[in-house]
């Protein structure tokens, strides 16, 4: 068994992960690694404090980790791994995960996702004595397009202009994400690669208006149909300005992209990822008949000061 540790991947490390990555999503049905990450996996570039590690086992892909490090000395590192399913059940995760431990350097703790909450993450996460601190849910509706719910009095809505609306959507989301980590620090690189992926459509980005001001925001996304689901709609983001909630704007929005996904692009299924102790949104999207399908688990490993 070997792990390479890099910033700066190549051309055959990403080969390996791409194997890895690949078998794991067709036989877990799920992809392993967020959209985030997935986006960070480009040959020759680096990403500061992000570290790939690439498991071989006798030559073959075995096992990918990222490990997302902020830039505070004592705070908390982000990680995603997984191991090929032919591979699994001979330590091999156990060995990432150590290289992991060894690799993250001052982080005040480890936080590792489980995606789909597998029961393997489950025991290796026992074994390391990790607590369970983050539910994510995937919530899925099916059915015709709901209601438009009204706009507050004086908002209306427009799409998304690319070159324009960028520093405005960038503010207003650091703004209405000011408590999530994730979210809520998307930089104009952030923002910049989703523009640029194959699934970008304008016309499903919607925002909300008060006069010139950005207030509110739905961005939409279709998933192409693949080996365990059909072309799927996503409630990719939503967010609201904190002087603009407990108004309506936040169901306005969210029937807003739910009937464009139905009506304009005729699809029936629609998911979406919200946590779980975020209840004010959870109620609105069971409103609009969104019900659990399956959740992602986080694991803290905390390491001695």
């Amino acid at each position: 068994m070997a792990i390479h540790t890099t910033e700066t991947l190549t051309s055959e490390d990403l080969a390996t992960i791409r194997t890895v990555l690949d078998a794991a999503a067709l036989t877990d049905g799920r992809q392993a690694v967020s959209e985030a990450g997935r986006l960070r996996l480009r040959a020759d570039q680096s990403r500061p404090g992000i570290r790939h590690l690439v498991q071989t086992h006798q030559g073959t892909p075995a096992g990918y980790a990222q490990l997302e490090e902020p830039a505070e000395e004592d705070a908390t590192a982000t990680v995603e791994l997984t191991v090929h399913p032919e591979l699994r059940g001979q330590g091999l995760g156990r060995e990432l995960v150590d290289a992991v431990l060894a690799a993250a350097g001052q982080s005040r703790g480890l936080d590792f996702w489980a995606h789909g909450g597998h029961p393997a993450a489950a025991r290796l996460a026992k074994r390391y004595g990790a607590e369970l601190v983050r539910e994510l849910r995937q919530m899925r509706r099916t059915g015709p397009a709901p209601e438009q719910a009204p706009l507050p009095e004086g908002v209306t809505v427009r799409t998304f202009r690319p070159g324009q609306d960028d520093e405005a959507w960038l503010r207003l989301n650091a703004l209405a994400f000011a408590h999530h980590p994730e979210q809520g620090s998307w930089s104009t690189q952030d923002l910049a690669d989703r523009l640029a992926e194959p699934w970008f459509d304008p016309d499903g980005f919607f925002l909300a208006c008060r006069g010139e001001q950005v207030v509110g925001f739905h961005w939409t996304k279709v998933h192409p149909a693949s080996a365990t689901d059909p072309e799927l709609g996503e409630v990719y983001v939503v967010g609201v300005d904190p002087g603009e909630q407990g108004n309506g704007l936040g169901r306005a929005l969210t029937t807003v992209g739910l009937r464009h996904l139905a009506l304009d692009r005729g699809l029936g299924t629609v998911l979406l990822y919200v946590d779980a102790d975020n209840s004010a949104a959870v109620r609105v999207y069971e409103r609009v008949g969104f019900t659990v399908h399956e959740v992602d688990l986080m694991y803290r490993i905390e390491r001695g000061s």
